[in-house]
């Protein structure tokens, strides 16, 4: 019995491994086979067209150079005032527009017409004093004519007592007192010679010059043409179009000393823009290049400019402090050179002010070429 139970028991425990059927070989080897090459393909080929992509667009770029580093720049005149005095009048406000011409303010003018009415007395004084160095030497003239005819009447006496002194029928004195005379007459006709060459000075080398030619009547002018021009300063007029900036302290009655900014006058009628390029981005930069100008105020509005001027040096070497590179600590650094775009065609609805922020892009008209890429890969070696 027990060894009929074991016998079935060994045949339970076989039944199972009779049923477990053997594993089929895989069917999907193949396929698996052939997507390995479209796989390698894809692989290869993604790499190579990401490269001639940027290969193409990096010889086919650098003609157009942007930065955004660019500012809108305006003419900014310090008024100021070339006569000292009291403010009677102002007649500007901050932001205020003003045409070329208008007046701005004035100086109490009081003290300046004093001075030239005191200015006309002394070139009235002048030509006063002309006119009596014209009497002078008139006078002078009269004198050595005087003179002379005195020598040549005492000359002819000294002759006579010369004469009957020979004769023995004058004395010894009255030949003495005749040579005496005439020397003295001589004297004078030398001092009447020297009084009109004075005189001759004193009129300006010509007797018969022109009363306002003479110089201290001309200084006398001159002196007379300042003060018209100084009472003429009292009042302050606009040098150019543009808008009153910094003014807001300015009020009438104030003390003003001649030079002494007052306020500023921005010029917005000259308006340029001043982009700091890269020094790399300057290899094909020239004036008279086109440029497209948007500024941030405006984004929606572009400008067209035309590059006007290109910096004599970099920022560092204008600046008060200019990079001292003969260290040890140098370090290589790009630099900055301001370009100067003229705007064209402005839209007279849009306001432009000084210092707004813009972006630039300049048409170079040149591309990098193959040259340049195998230049930089070579470079890169």
């Amino acid at each position: 019995m027990n060894a009929v139970a074991k016998v079935d028991q060994d045949n339970v425990d076989a039944a199972p491994l009779a049923a477990v059927p053997l594993p089929a070989a895989p069917t999907a080897a193949e396929p698996a086979r052939k997507r390995r090459p479209l796989r390698l393909l894809l692989m290869v080929s993604l790499p190579l067209a990401l490269a001639a992509g940027g290969s193409y667009v990096w010889i086919t770029g650098g003609r157009y150079q942007e930065t955004e580093n660019a500012n809108v720049r305006q003419s900014k005149v310090s008024i100021a005032s070339d006569a000292e005095g009291r403010i009677i009048e102002v007649d500007i406000a901050e932001n205020k527009p003003v045409k070329r011409g208008e007046v701005l303010f004035r100086i109490d003018p009081e003290p300046y017409r004093i001075a030239l009415a005191q200015a006309d007395a002394a070139v009235a004084a002048a030509r006063l004093g002309v006119e009596q160095l014209r009497a002078s030497y008139s006078q002078a003239v009269a004198q050595e004519r005087m003179a002379a005819g005195e020598v040549e009447y005492l000359q002819t006496q000294f002759d006579r007592q010369t004469e009957l002194a020979r004769k023995g029928i004058n004395t010894k004195s009255s030949l003495d007192e005749a040579s005496h005379d005439l020397a003295k007459a001589k004297d004078q006709q030398l001092a009447a010679i020297q009084g009109i060459a004075s005189a001759r000075a004193a009129i300006g080398g010509d007797p018969d010059i022109a009363t306002d030619k003479h110089p201290s009547v001309m200084a006398a002018q001159a002196a007379r043409d300042k003060a018209a021009w100084i009472l003429a300063q009292t009042t302050v007029t606009a040098p150019a179009d543009g808008v009153i900036s910094q003014s807001t302290a300015f009020k009438a009655g104030q003390y003003v000393t001649s030079g002494t900014p007052l306020f500023s006058l921005v010029e917005n009628r000259d308006t340029w823009v001043e982009a700091n390029f890269k020094e790399t981005q300057l290899t094909n930069m020239m004036a008279g290049q086109l440029a497209e100008i948007v500024l941030d105020t405006y984004p929606e509005h572009p400008f067209k400019a035309v590059v006007e001027s290109i910096g004599a040096g970099t920022g560092s070497e204008f600046s008060l402090l200019p990079a001292q590179n003969a260290t040890g600590n140098w370090v290589k650094v790009t630099q900055r050179i301001p370009v100067r775009l003229k705007v064209e065609g402005t839209d007279p609805a849009i306001d432009l002010r000084t210092g707004m922020s813009a972006s630039v892009s300049i048409d170079t008209g040149v591309s990098r070429g193959l040259a340049s890429l195998f230049g930089s890969a070579h470079a890169g070696q």
